[in-house]
């Protein structure tokens, strides 16, 4: 299992850095990049209302029985969300027979304007959820606090991609008590992370 989800998570690495490495060298306008960075942060839990329907989705359950899941926190104006949001795709269809998966986390845009977006690109393959539905909402969201706890200091940090192994994320503590190790964290501060998963009740900080 560890060799495979390694494989499968230096291919998707590797196809990311190829996709964004082009994108970095010609930015230019608006655009806000950062470098790859390796980071850890304390991942938490979390429940969003789903694009689709507004039902509710729990991470842990979303990706119960993965192998590696991206979750993807993206502003639907974002160019730099439009260039990479066709990258994401291509790689959730050719790895989601391996046990890749993505979850994407909309936010400082309506629901409606990421219906918009998903429906001009023919419709979301993987589940979206909503966050936040303002900009003026970005200093309250968990995707700001990641962001800082990561050191990007772009504006609006979008996209910004965690990875998560869920064999390794801590159970709920009904299910096993709650161990202290850290899992490592990667991070591609214009884009993503691997941490641990704590209980949403944990007091540590994020």
């Amino acid at each position: 299992f560890a060799v495979l989800t390694g494989v499968l998570f230096a291919a998707i690495l590797f196809a990311l850095i190829f996709a964004v490495a082009p994108m970095t060298l010609h930015a230019q306008g608006n655009h806000e990049y950062e470098p790859l960075e390796e980071k850890t942060i304390n991942y938490k839990d979390w429940t969003f209302k789903a694009l689709k329907d507004g039902s509710s989705v729990d991470l842990r359950d979303a990706v119960k029985g993965k192998k590696l899941v991206a979750v993807v926190y993206f502003a639907p104006w974002c160019p730099n969300w439009r260039a990479e949001a066709p990258v994401i795709g291509r790689l959730y269809d050719k790895y989601k027979a391996s046990g890749f998966d993505v979850v994407a986390v909309s936010e400082y845009a309506t629901a409606d304007d990421a219906r918009k977006y998903f429906e001009s690109q023919g419709g979301a393959p993987y589940t979206v959820v909503v966050e936040s539905e303002a900009r003026e909402a970005r200093d309250q969201t968990t995707h700001y606090g990641y962001r800082q706890a990561a050191g990007d200091q772009r504006r609006w940090g979008s996209p910004f991609n965690v990875f998560l192994e869920p064999a390794k994320l801590n159970k709920r503590p009904h299910d096993l008590d709650v161990d202290g190790d850290d899992h490592r964290a990667l991070c591609l501060r214009s884009q993503f992370v691997i941490s641990k998963l704590p209980s949403p009740n944990s007091s540590a900080e994020t």
